[in-house]
This record gives C-alpha cells, structure tokens and sequence, in this order.
C-alpha cells in the first residue's frame, strides 16, 4: 500500500518531490505551500534584474528538459515560468494546498500528525519530506532604530513595486548577489544611491547572452544537442570551479580572474580598494555579474565603506555622519542556518528538532535525522553549492527518498541509524576543514559561531553516488520509545 506523503514547500524541491510521486504512480499525496502561488524562491524574489548565476539548460529538472530558455543565465520570470510549466504537464498543480502554511509537526510513534493554518486543523501522513529550501525567511540586519526610518524601506526579497524609485536618494544595505542584480537597474532610475557594503565580494564576469529562434529550434531538435550542452556545463563547473573551493588548482585562476575584472571596470584605484576582498575567493559565495561594477561607478552612486551606528529617521547614520535618503532597501540575505524554522518539528519520544539542532542543522546525507522516523529533508544542511546548480542535488535526495519509501511501506516507521549519522557527520567535518569557507569571512554558509551547515563540500558526482547507494544499510525500525 503506497504511504500518505505531505511535502511542505512548492518551490524547487516540493514539486520535483511531487512529480516524482506521480511518475511512480503514487497519487496519496499533499503539497502544503503557505504562499498564495508555487515557485519558493522564484516566486518571491522579484526585484529588478532578479536571476540566476547557474545556466539556465543546468538548472531545470533533467527529466524535463526544457528547449525554450531565452537566455544563458535565466531570470526570474522565465524561472518561475519553468516551475509553472512543469506543475501543469506533470498535472501536480491540484495536489498543491495554497495559503496553507504547516506550523508544527508531531510524530506519534507511527504516524505524524500536521497542524496547519490559524484554526491548527491536525492531518495525518505516514511520510513528512520538508521542501522549504534554505533561503525563504529574509534577515534584517540587526541595526538599532529599523522602525524609526520615516520614509519608505523593505528587504529586497519582498521588493515594494508599488513605490517608484525615479528621483528618489535611496540607500542599499548590502552588497551581495541579490544587491549586484538590482543595483544597476535602480542606479539608472534613482537621484542619488548610497551602497552601504560592510565587506566586499569577489566578483567574475558574467557571460550571458540571448538564445535566438535558430537556437532554441536547434536545442529542440537536433538529436542530442540539448543533453551534450547540459553535460558540458556540468562537467565545466565539477571541473574548474570546485578545485577553487577546495583550495586547489584553480584557485589562483580564479582570483586572477576577479582581480582583472575589477581593474578592467573600475579605474579609480580608491574605489577599487573599497571593493578588494582580504579573503580567499570563494569564502563568501562569488557573485557573478557585469554590470555591478560599472555602476557602482557612476557618478550618482557612492560606496560607503563607514560603520553603520543606526537607522535615523531621515536616513542612515554612520561613523561618519548621516546619509539622508528617503528609501531604504535591505539586501541582508535570509536566515539560512535557522532550518525548518519557524515550524516546531516534534520527533520520536517527543524530541524537539530545534533542541537536537541547537549546535547547529545537521542531517544524513543531507536528508535524514535520527529520532525523527519517516522524515525527510530536500536542500537540508550541508547540500547547497557553491559551483553548480542545486536542482541536481534536489534530484539525488528526490531519488534517495523514492528508494526509502518501500523500505518504509514493508517495515513500518524508519529512522538513519545513530552510527550512520556519526559517521556522516566526522566525514563532512574532515571534508569541510579543506574548503575554502573557513577562511575568515563572514557568510550565509555559517552559523554565528562559524559552523559551516549549509555546503556540501565534496563533487557532486561524489553525492550523486552516495544518495544512489541502497538506502537499508543506515537506517533501522524507529524504536517503540
């Protein structure tokens, strides 16, 4: 008999979950999504010149390889169309609970019992697989008098399209990715624009360009031409851009690389000063962009390198004074350590999740906890990437899951074995003391006390084989306790 399946979240991870589920011909499913539309990332993050800095033929579903991508890099409409796309071919659309949001999850000793919405309706699955990603709950910087700003301010994942920017002083705090896609488009509109940057990143090139018609007609049917282009991009990135993180061999490439494209577009050796890291490339994610630079050096846009003290009611003060600004935009990123939060997950014998986490999210292979049986993780701790696209490890831990679930209909309630997770957990810690995120930045990657729990720093082929193994061997029956 095919188990009860909630899947929470309808972005990446949910409906490839999903999908896969139909596929297999298994409809006893529920997508629980407390948004208002399916897509996660791509549905909230909206603002100017939102993308992706993994190629758009790499981050799709392999099974649906899609031949309409306009552009190299993707962005956010065509993103978000792509998940529309797949909801509807794969007819998984009416199995998704909009504005549903799950709030806390019980397991009692058999099955796990969801309370969902402000009435804490309870439903029962046999099977959780949490699909809410690392990056849905934007983080506000932790600066005094946030509510004192008089005039109009709003994180940059939740972008205020309703407020016109032309004319307007407006003051970034940030400088990351999601800052380096939006400030060009903003810089072109906006009186005066003040880049408040509290360390500077490393930035590359970003090679885009469009796909014309002949283009997309040749992905769509000339034999072979669309998995090959796939293929080399992957290989590419396993190839050139994890020796980098791994402190290896090209590692020195790529700083050369993002030094020349700093001094190719910033010829004032002040500025350029501003934006040079004292850390290794690759500590903090790289961004990757051509248009940030230029930018920032034009004449309306000044990078402010000053301690900020508070947020005044007419503008932002620093060590320095007050910038007065009538708009500020937060590109703080999210509370990416803080897993599964704020749901409160209640295991086997009444475990508390956030409890067993509180030194920091760690699961097996990314997947799994133990004392939490017949759960499982999709993007969970230590599988995010910095080289390549997320949506082929989704995929792995999507096939993993798949594997575990007639172990779970022919033995009832399971659970990773505790020596399975310790062993996974000395491996990742022997690996992680070779990358490069451990050298003294600041990042998403790491909680405040500078454990890194959201990389996976091996290959991806490395990951792919190991969620391939037969899942039996770690885990065991979930105890009666």
């Amino acid at each position: 008999m095919a188990p009860n399946v909630a899947i929470i979240g309808a972005g990446f991870g949910g409906l490839c979950m999903a999908i896969q589920l139909e596929r297999a011909g298994i409809r006893s499913y529920t997508v629980f999504e407390k948004a208002g539309d399916l897509g996660g990332t791509w549905r909230d993050n909206r603002y100017p010149g939102a993308g992706c800095d993994i190629p758009s033929h790499l981050y799709s579903y392999s099974f649906e390889k899609y031949t309409s991508w306009t552009r190299r890099y993707p962005e956010q409409p065509e993103i978000l169309g792509y998940l529309e796309h797949c909801a509807d071919k794969y007819d998984v659309r009416r199995k998704i609970r909009l504005g549903t949001e799950v709030r806390r999850a019980v397991f009692d000793g058999i099955t796990w019992q969801l309370i969902t919405g402000d009435e804490e309706r309870t439903e029962t699955f046999d099977v959780v697989v949490m699909g809410v990603g690392q990056l849905n709950r934007s983080r506000l910087p932790d600066i005094p008098g946030l509510s004192d700003f008089a005039g109009v301010s709003f994180h940059s994942a939740r972008w205020n399209h309703d407020h016109d920017l032309t004319g307007r002083r407006v003051a970034v705090i940030g400088n990351g990715s999601s800052a380096a896609q939006f400030i060009p488009r903003i810089a072109e509109q906006v009186e005066r624009l003040h880049v408040f940057q509290r360390t500077p990143n490393w930035v590359i090139p970003k090679p885009d360009a469009t796909f014309g018609p002949l283009t997309r007609l040749a992905f769509h049917f000339v034999p072979g031409l669309h998995r090959a282009y796939r293929e080399w991009i992957y290989r590419y990135a396993e190839a050139t851009l994890y020796p980098a993180l791994a402190q290896g061999w090209s590692a020195g490439l790529l700083r050369k690389r993002a030094l020349k494209h700093l001094q190719d577009q910033v010829p004032d050796p002040d500025l350029r000063s501003k934006l040079t890291p004292d850390y290794p490339p690759g500590c903090k994610r790289v961004v990757i962009d051509s248009s940030f630079y230029p930018a920032l050096t034009r004449d309306n846009v000044e990078v402010v390198t000053d301690k900020i003290v508070r947020i005044a009611p007419e503008g932002v003060e620093t060590t320095e004074g007050v910038r007065e600004v009538d708009t500020i935009v937060y590109a703080t990123g999210f509370k990416s350590t803080e897993f599964l939060a704020p749901m409160e997950i209640i295991g086997r014998g009444g475990r508390s999740l956030r409890e067993q986490w509180a030194g920091g999210a760690e699961a097996y292979l990314g997947i799994s906890v133990p004392n939490f049986p017949n759960m499982f993780l999709l993007y969970g701790p230590n599988t995010n990437l910095g080289h390549n696209s997320i949506v082929f490890m989704i995929e792995c831990q999507v096939k993993h899951i798949m594997s575990c679930l007639p172990h779970l209909a022919a033995r009832g309630p399971m659970e990773v074995r505790p020596a399975a997770m310790a062993a996974w957990s000395g491996q990742l810690d022997a690996a992680l003391s070779r990358m490069v995120w451990g050298g003294g930045c600041q990042s998403w990657y790491k909680t405040p006390e500078g454990r890194v729990t959201n990389n996976w720093p091996g290959p991806t082929t490395l990951y792919r084989r190991l969620t391939a193994k037969p899942p039996l061997p770690a885990y065991q029956p979930a105890p009666a306790n």
